[in-house]
């Protein structure tokens, strides 16, 4: 069953039953109301007839014409009887009684004799279809006479049947009524949320890109934005999730073909070491060469390493004041040989100042950036400096080398990106150093920025706070 039709079916439930326990009380309560306020016109409608007897009847004729008068002008049956109780005369053409019901007890006329009660007794007796008011009565004979005064219940409770009838129509309409009304709300309130169950059906079954569109402000808007929210975060999950993916395959193609080249050299220089007319000279240039490209092996290694600490562990590096100019003064001096060798100009404007930072992790990323610019650098000059400014230190490398070209520059610290692959591995570099490079200066929380023109050169900058 739809949650429309179980709406539906609840709103006229709750209604049948409201309006039904609310007639039926009210109805009790009506039929109590009327009774009530019928046994008071009776008491005061049976002293007036009382003081009609009293006052005109001398004779028992004049009592006979009394009750004729009284049964024509008045909504009472009246009924004579003797002092012994026994039928006399009465105002209705019915049946009438041959003496007083034995349920009225004669102690009611007793009473009524010895005036130990009201002038008048009212009986009401739930198994009789009459309510009766007793008085009494005498002439100038002084003979007793009760007079009876009744009227049937029926007659008391005719509005009742008026009322039902108007109560009961009105509800059967207002069932009708409640029956579209109840359609209608419960439309209302059924379509956001069949709206929002095939919305999150669509979401579930991975379709992120589908929009709940629900134009209220109430709890249903709340949830269709949520929903909404929800899949443009499982959408954007997605998306990095499908990026993730592509980089590590990436990554796989890219150290298988890191790792198996070296290797692939090492072994070619084995086989040739086994050979016994091998010169010593020959030696050792296949030696020199499958150690070099071991130690090209365990940078890689090492380059790795650091990545997986910089992915793993957020507070993989420990900040410490250190002097900068000291730990650039050290590199210019590891440099030196390598630089005289290709004929470059290598410019160290560093002042001693104390910056906060991890001193090793500093170290390796200029060491990696130096490398770099020695290396794509054919002719010309290194510059490497620093400027204080307020409480940072702007550290700047700049080359005259072959430059990079601008659509390279976006992925230029992605793992294993190189502009130019085969030149990249000729001159033994592993891909991942300005990934590293990247990895630690996101730790220490600085931005490296990169200026490069083809064929002039490339001007790369970082900052460090003062310490």
């Amino acid at each position: 069953m739809s949650i429309q039709s179980k709406l539906s079916i609840t709103f006229i439930l709750l209604f049948v039953f409201g309006v039904t326990a609310i007639s039926s009380y009210s109805i009790v309560f009506i039929r109590g109301y009327l009774m009530m306020q019928s046994e008071e016109d009776m008491s005061a409608d049976a002293r007036q007839i009382l003081l009609s007897f009293r006052a005109t009847a001398v004779t028992y004729n004049d009592m006979l014409d009394i009750l004729q008068e009284t049964g024509r002008e008045s909504r009472y049956d009246v009924t004579i009887f003797d002092r012994y109780g026994s039928f006399l005369a009465t105002s209705y053409t019915s049946e009438h009684p041959d003496s007083i019901p034995a349920s009225h007890t004669i102690s009611v006329l007793d009473r009524l004799v010895t005036g130990s009660s009201n002038d008048i007794e009212i009986i009401n007796q739930k198994e009789s279809d009459r309510i009766y008011v007793y008085g009494i009565t005498t002439t100038s004979d002084n003979e007793l006479y009760f007079i009876q005064i009744s009227r049937l219940k029926s007659e008391i409770f005719k509005p009742v049947k008026t009322i039902r009838w108007i109560i009961y129509s009105g509800m059967f309409i207002s069932i009708a009524i409640i029956l579209f009304v109840s359609f209608i709300f419960s439309q209302y309130l059924s379509r956001p949320i069949l709206q929002l169950t095939e919305a999150s059906g669509k979401i579930a079954d991975g379709d992120t890109n589908h929009r709940i569109r629900l134009n209220r402000n109430d709890e249903f808007g709340k949830l269709a934005d949520s929903l909404n929210q929800m899949a443009d975060r499982l959408r954007s999950d997605n998306e990095q999730l499908l990026l993730a993916n592509e980089k590590q395959k990436q990554f796989y193609v890219d150290i298988t073909h890191e790792i198996r080249n070296p290797l692939h050299t090492i072994m070619g220089t084995l086989e040739m070491l086994q050979m016994d007319q091998l010169s010593d000279d020959a030696r050792k240039k296949y030696l020199k060469s499958a150690l070099n490209q071991s130690e090209r092996i365990n940078r890689l290694f090492n380059d790795m390493m650091m990545l997986q600490r910089s992915d793993l562990d957020n507070h993989f590096i420990h900040k410490k004041p250190f002097d900068l100019s000291i730990l650039t003064q050290r590199l210019q001096e590891a440099y030196q040989t390598l630089i005289a060798e290709k004929k470059l100009n290598f410019f160290v404007e560093v002042e001693p100042v104390r910056v906060l930072g991890d001193k090793d992790k500093i170290e390796q990323v200029l060491d990696n950036l130096i490398s770099n610019a020695v290396k794509y650098t054919p002719n010309g000059s290194i510059r490497l400096s620093s400027e204080v400014a307020g409480n940072e230190v702007f550290i700047r490398l700049e080359d005259t080398g072959i430059g990079i070209a601008a659509e390279h520059i976006p992925r230029l610290f992605d793992r294993f990106y190189r502009t130019d692959k085969a030149r990249s591995r000729d001159q033994g570099g592993t891909g991942l150093g300005l990934a590293v490079v990247k990895s630690i200066l996101d730790a220490h929380g600085s931005t490296i920025q990169i200026e490069s023109t083809p064929g002039v050169g490339t001007a790369i900058s970082f900052s460090l706070p003062t310490a």
